[in-house]
């Protein structure tokens, strides 16, 4: 398992975004929000992730970057969970819906919980269609 994240491996197209929000599903873990949808992409990874921070909760461009960098390493960490266990392609976007930052092993214990969640989610999703 190679623990990076690059520029294949992260969401960037517009239109998958559009399309994500509009018909993916929602999972949360606070401080986090993931939405996502099981469709084909441009990558030959099986997941390709974005992250966001919302304006309204964190005014400074400092403090958004901060927390954004913090979510892309603890999901770096981690995204072994999905990797080894996801036949299908997906895409996700994690936000980050606090009020204010939490601690980095904080951070890493509730990415981990909402991973798992996620492949829960999956694996009910793929028994109940077979």
């Amino acid at each position: 398992m190679n623990f990076t994240l690059g520029k294949k491996e992260r969401l960037k197209s517009k239109k998958l975004i559009e399309r994500l929000y509009k018909e993916g599903k929602s999972i949360k873990v606070f401080p986090f929000r993931m939405v996502y949808l099981q469709t084909k992409h441009t990558s030959d990874f099986p997941v390709q992730v974005g992250v966001s921070v919302a304006k309204r909760n964190f005014g400074k461009a400092p403090d958004r970057n901060r927390l954004k960098r913090l979510m892309r390493e603890t999901y770096r960490l981690q995204k072994g969970i999905v990797y080894e266990n996801l036949d299908l392609p997906y895409i996700f976007m994690i936000s980050y819906i606090g009020k204010e930052e939490k601690p980095y092993e904080e951070l890493f214990s509730k990415m981990n919980k909402l991973l798992n969640l996620f492949m829960e989610r999956v694996k009910t999703a793929e028994n109940e269609t077979l």
